[in-house]
């Protein structure tokens, strides 16, 4: 169990951000292809500025999706898409407002939303992890990792 730990330790945090990561650039490039139609939708919700906001919010999803990927100022990344997440779900899934019929699938898209919160707060706690520019920058700067582990250029 413990090299599988270190396993995780070592590789886990660029993994992970690769998963949360992905979630949102599929979601950027789908509102892309699909400017008009969500732009609609969220004025319908009554998001005031829908087509400049959604401008907004395709920039997040794909640029702080690959600083996540990348592992660069992942803390700030992180912190964005936190806001975004309560932001659009509190609009987009307000089970407590939802029918009979609808009333499970929002609030179960609401507390997904909420793990995935969960996940980007981990990301501001901890930061990139080993594999990441904020790391390799760190390292260069002061010969210790995120962890304060010393480490030559050659880790």
């Amino acid at each position: 169990m413990n090299a599988i730990c270190e396993w995780v330790k070592q590789y886990g945090p660029l993994v992970a951000r690769i998963l949360l990561a992905q979630l949102f650039i599929v979601s950027g490039i789908g509102k892309i292809g699909g400017f008009a139609g969500t732009a609609a939708f969220m004025s319908g919700a009554g998001v005031p500025a829908a087509p400049a906001l959604l401008v907004v919010i395709i920039a997040l999803e794909i640029g702080g999706s690959l600083m996540l990927i990348a592992g660069w100022q992942v803390r700030w990344a992180a912190a964005a898409f936190c806001v975004f997440i309560l932001l659009a779900s509190v609009v987009v899934h307000p089970f407590w407002n939802s029918d009979a019929a609808s009333f499970l699938s929002q609030m179960n898209n609401f507390m997904k939303n909420f793990a995935i919160m969960g996940g980007m707060l981990y990301v501001m706690a901890y930061g990139a992890g080993p594999f990441s520019v904020d790391n390799a920058r760190a390292t260069g700067a002061t010969g210790t990792d995120q962890s304060g582990k010393k480490r030559s250029r050659h880790d």
